[in-house]
């Protein structure tokens, strides 16, 4: 059994692996429905996608006409301006194939051009503001890739209250000084505030490169049992986060059995021992 836990202060006791639904943009529904038979197998209740996942909402769609109150069902825009968003917003509704969605996110909320349109007169923000109003999504959050994610999403938070962030988090990505006690603010404002706290990249190893990927990530991932309960216990070792799941369903099945297996958290010794056996590096630096 995973572990559930208060998703922030919006009370849904979500799963504290959350499907990460970017895996099912180039899938077919088969290969979709074979991945909502084992999410339902780990009552895993919180799907988290994207209009930018490919087919994803698309697969998501007839599990939520059936099925809708089994899930908390988070989707992202990454449209910056009001009526970019409203029109990507209903576009996600009629995918998915709901009459709201529970968490909105704004999608790689991090550059600073961006980030003054999507807060400022007509932006985003007064989209999901409205949308909430009107019943169309219950809460609103940002997430975020690369090193300046977390202080970004400290701006955010003191721009608006967000309900959620989202950012990447796993070993590697925390040996590195700035980053880290960029988190840790990050975190600590969060906890302070009940502020839902997403975790991407569990699974991330080394970015490509030459190397031939066979994988649906656009990283290389860590494959093998072992290397996977470590990273994923590393990860879940943090009472305050939620892991996302990695973007390939075939590394799904592995993730979510070491997951519920509750083994001890690793220690840095075997931390440090994963990273030169696999020769793991920070995807963003």
């Amino acid at each position: 059994m995973i572990e559930k836990k208060k998703f922030g202060r919006t009370g849904h006791m979500s799963s504290r692996v959350l499907f990460g639904a970017a895996a099912l943009g180039g899938v077919t529904q088969k290969e979709a429905d074979a991945t909502y038979d084992l999410l339902k197998r780990y009552e895993i209740n919180h799907i988290d996608t994207a209009q930018s996942y490919g087919e994803a909402e698309l697969r998501i769609g007839p599990w939520m006409k059936r099925d809708r109150n089994s899930f908390f069902l988070a989707t992202k825009t990454d449209k910056r301006t009001k009526k970019e968003a409203v029109d990507e917003l209903h576009q996600s509704l009629e995918k998915l194939q709901t009459d709201h969605i529970d968490l909105w996110q704004f999608h790689l909320l991090v550059d600073e051009q961006e980030w003054e349109i999507a807060m400022g007169e007509g932006g985003v923000l007064e989209a999901a503001i409205e949308a909430k109003q009107q019943g169309l999504i219950k809460y609103i959050g940002v997430t975020g890739h690369g090193l300046g994610a977390p202080r970004a999403h400290y701006r955010s938070l003191m721009k608006y209250d967000f309900d959620s962030v989202l950012f990447p988090y796993n070993y590697t990505m925390m040996q590195i000084p700035q980053y880290s006690e960029d988190v840790n603010h990050l975190m600590e404002l969060c906890k302070q505030r009940s502020v839902a706290v997403q975790t991407i990249k569990a699974l991330a190893k080394d970015e490509v490169g030459d190397a031939v990927n066979p994988f649906a990530t656009w990283y290389l991932p860590l494959t093998d049992p072992v290397s996977i309960a470590r990273a994923v216990g590393w990860v879940l070792k943090n009472p305050e986060v939620f892991l996302n799941s990695t973007g390939d369903i075939s590394l799904l099945p592995t993730l979510l059995e070491k997951a519920s297996e509750n083994l001890p958290a690793p220690t840095d010794e075997e931390m440090e021992a994963l990273v030169a056996e696999q020769g793991m590096k920070p995807l963003f630096h």
